[in-house]
């Protein structure tokens, strides 16, 4: 690949199965939610967005024993999460979807503005698929997406 290429081309990211892959977005600031779900738009991903933990906890239906709320919606095959969030933190959102049988094999990414390795190595050993810095960009978005693929989900 050419690292010198920032080609307007989108990578369109679709499953297996021939299905445009869902994410769900959660980020208490709006103007991080809004680029995050741009840049997986671009990227031809249906995205549901929540401004905190438990508004996602709730859109996944793990508050109360309940199911998805995602009002009809395919499966969430990945859920990107903002680190420091008032009231849950993106590590303690991780903590809740590894512990659900339901949820736990869904992929997690978290982001943060700050580079603090014993927070990235807390949510890798927790079960994070990749910590990545904000604000991201189209090219964190290509290696997420083609990382993702490569685990077959």
């Amino acid at each position: 690949m050419a690292s010198a290429s920032s080609s307007s081309s989108s990578t369109n990211w679709i499953m297996e199965s021939g299905e445009i892959p869902h994410v769900l977005a959660v980020d208490d600031s709006l103007i991080d939610r809004k680029l995050v779900e741009k840049l997986l738009r671009n990227s031809s991903c249906r995205v549901t967005t929540a401004e905190n933990g438990l508004r996602a906890l709730e859109l996944l239906g793990l508050t109360n024993g309940e199911h998805s709320t995602l009002n009809g919606r395919s499966k969430v095959n990945l859920i990107i999460t903002d680190y420091c969030m008032p009231g849950m933190t993106g590590y303690e959102l991780l903590k809740k979807i590894k512990e659900s049988s339901v949820m736990r094999e869904v992929p997690v990414v978290i982001m943060s503005s700050e580079n603090i390795p014993t927070r990235i190595n807390k949510c890798l050993e927790e079960g994070a698929e990749m910590f990545m810095l904000k604000p991201l960009k189209e090219s964190d978005v290509r290696e997420l997406t083609c990382q993702l693929m490569n685990l077959g989900r």
